[in-house]
C-alpha cells in the first residue's frame, strides 16, 4: 500500500528536488499539464526583461549581430540536440511544430522520387495529418496519405512508402513506440522515417542518431518549458543535409541572405530549413527552459518519471478504484511516456472538477483524462494531495454538476 509518509520519504531523498525552486508556480496548485504547456521557469522572465529593455530596447538592430540574435536558431538547436540524442549542426529552432512537418515531409518525398504514400497512424495527433493532407493537395499526381491502425503500421510499410510519419509517445495515453525497430522497418523496404517528438523530447530518453531516425520535429512549449507558442525544432539527420531542401525557401534559409540575391540559393546544413526571420523573445525564452532541463542528470529524469507514473497510477486503483476509472495508458512503464491517462465516459466533467480543486490535468475526446508527470518540478507527495481530491470529485460525484459540462474552447 502507498501512504503519504511513504511519498514524503520519496521527496526527502530526490535528488532532483531542488530544480522545483527554479520554476514560479502559483500556492495552491497541482500541476500535472505539463505535458501540455510546462509552467515558467523563474530564470525566463528575468532573461527576457533583459532582453526587452536592454537588448532590443537600447542596441535595437544591432542586436542581430552585437547579441547574436541571427545565430539563435542554430544555438538553441544544438542544445536540443543534446535533449534528442542528435549531433550538433543537426537540429535547428524555428517556426511551429506544423510547419516544420509541412518542410521535412516535402523534403522527405523528393527524396524518394516515384513513391507516393506518406504512412501514418489513424490515431496520430491530428494536425501532424492535416499537414500531410495539405501536402499531398499541393503535391497532386497520384501522392495520398495512407492511415492505418497502429498495430498495423510495420505490415504496411510497402515500396510505395515515400515516409514513414509517426508520433513516438501517443498524445492521448502515452502509449510509445519502439524507434529504432520501427525506424528499422521503414528503411528496411527503402522508405524514410520522420518522428513527431511533441511528448517525448524532455520527456523520455530519445536517441535518434542511435535509432537511425531520418527526420523528426518536436515542440519547445511542454516538457522543455519554452513557453505558450514557444519555437518548435526540427531534426535532419547529416546523411541528409546536403540533398534534402524544403519547399518554404524565406530569406533565412539563403546562403547569403543579406546579399539579396534574385534567385534562392539554399543554406549549408541545417540553416537551409529555416524560412522567416527567426522570433526573438521565442528563442530566448525556450533557450532558458531547454539549459534549465540540460542542468539535470537524465538518468535521475527518467527514474523519476517511471516512478511517479508508477505511482500514480497504483494510487488510483488504490484510491478510486471502484468508480469506473480505466487505466487508458500501457501497465508498463517502460511502454509509456511521462503521462498516465484514464478513460471515464465523464472526463471532461471530472477534469474540471478537479481543477476547481486546483488540480490541473487535461480532457482529450473521447473520454480520456490526462495527467502528465515532469520530474524536475513535481513533487510525490503532489501525486497523494491530487489522487486525494481526485478521489473526493468521485466519491462525491462533484463532477455532476452543470458548470462542469460547460465545454469551453481549450479543453
Amino acid at each position: 500500500m502507498i501512504t503519504s509518509e511513504t511519498l514524503s520519504a520519496l521527496d526527502r531523498e530526490d535528488p532532483l528536488g531542488p530544480f522545483r525552486g527554479q520554476f514560479d508556480l502559483p500556492e495552491g496548485i497541482i500541476y500535472l499539464d505539463g505535458n501540455s504547456l510546462g509552467p515558467l521557469p523563474c530564470r525566463t522572465l528575468a532573461r527576457l526583461i533583459d532582453v526587452t529593455r536592454e537588448e532590443w530596447g537600447q542596441s535595437l538592430i544591432t542586436s542581430w549581430n552585437k547579441h547574436g540574435w541571427i545565430g539563435l536558431p542554430q544555438r538553441v538547436g544544438d542544445k536540443i540536440a543534446r535533449v534528442v540524442g542528435a549531433a550538433p549542426g543537426e537540429v535547428v529552432a524555428a517556426d511551429s511544430t506544423s510547419v516544420n512537418l509541412f518542410k521535412l515531409l516535402a523534403a522527405a518525398c523528393a527524396l524518394r522520387p516515384g513513391r507516393k504514400v506518406i504512412l501514418t497512424e489513424s490515431g496520430n495527433f491530428p494536425t501532424d495529418i492535416y499537414m500531410a493532407e495539405g501536402l499531398v493537395s499541393v503535391l497532386g499526381a497520384g501522392y495520398e496519405v495512407r492511415t492505418v491502425e497502429r498495430e498495423d503500421v510495420a505490415a504496411a510499410i510497402t515500396d510505395d512508402v515515400a515516409v514513414v510519419m509517426l508520433t513516438h509517445v501517443d498524445y492521448r495515453t502515452g502509449a510509445m513506440l519502439d524507434m529504432t525497430s520501427v525506424t528499422a522497418s521503414a528503411h528496411a523496404v527503402g522508405a524514410l522515417m520522420l518522428w513527431d517528438l511533441a511528448h517525448s523530447a524532455g520527456a523520455v530518453p530519445v536517441d535518434l542518431n542511435g535509432a537511425h531516425a531520418d527526420f523528426a520535429v518536436g515542440c519547445g512549449y511542454k516538457y522543455l518549458n519554452g513557453g505558450p507558442g514557444a519555437p518548435a525544432f526540427l531534426f535532419v539527420a547529416a546523411r541528409h543535409q546536403e540533398v534534402a531542401r524544403q519547399p518554404l525557401s524565406g530569406w533565412m534559409g539563403h546562403a547569403a541572405p543579406f546579399d539579396f540575391e534574385q534567385r534562392y540559393r539554399p543554406a549549408e546544413g541545417i540553416t537551409r530549413h529555416l524560412a522567416g526571420t527567426p522570433a526573438i523573445l521565442g528563442l530566448v525564452a525556450l533557450e532558458e527552459g531547454v539549459d534549465l532541463y540540460l542542468e539535470a542528470d537524465p538518468e535521475d529524469l527518467r527514474r523519476k518519471s517511471v516512478l511517479m507514473t508508477e505511482c500514480f497510477a497504483a494510487l488510483v486503483a488504490q484510491e478510486c478504484g471502484d468508480h469506473g476509472l480505466t487505466l487508458a495508458s500501457p501497465g508498463d512503464p517502460g511502454k509509456r511516456g511521462s503521462q498516465v491517462c484514464f478513460r471515464h465516459e465523464e472526463g471532461y466533467a471530472i477534469i474540471q472538477a478537479l481543477i476547481a480543486r486546483g488540480v490541473i490535468g487535461d480532457f482529450r475526446t473521447p473520454d480520456i483524462l490526462r495527467f502528465g508527470f515532469a520530474p524536475l518540478y513535481l513533487r510525490y507527495q503532489d501525486l497523494w494531495n491530487a489522487v486525494i481530491h481526485l478521489r473526493s470529485v468521485m466519491r462525491k460525484r462533484e463532477w455532476d454538476s452543470p458548470e462542469f459540462r460547460i465545454k469551453a474552447a481549450v479543453t
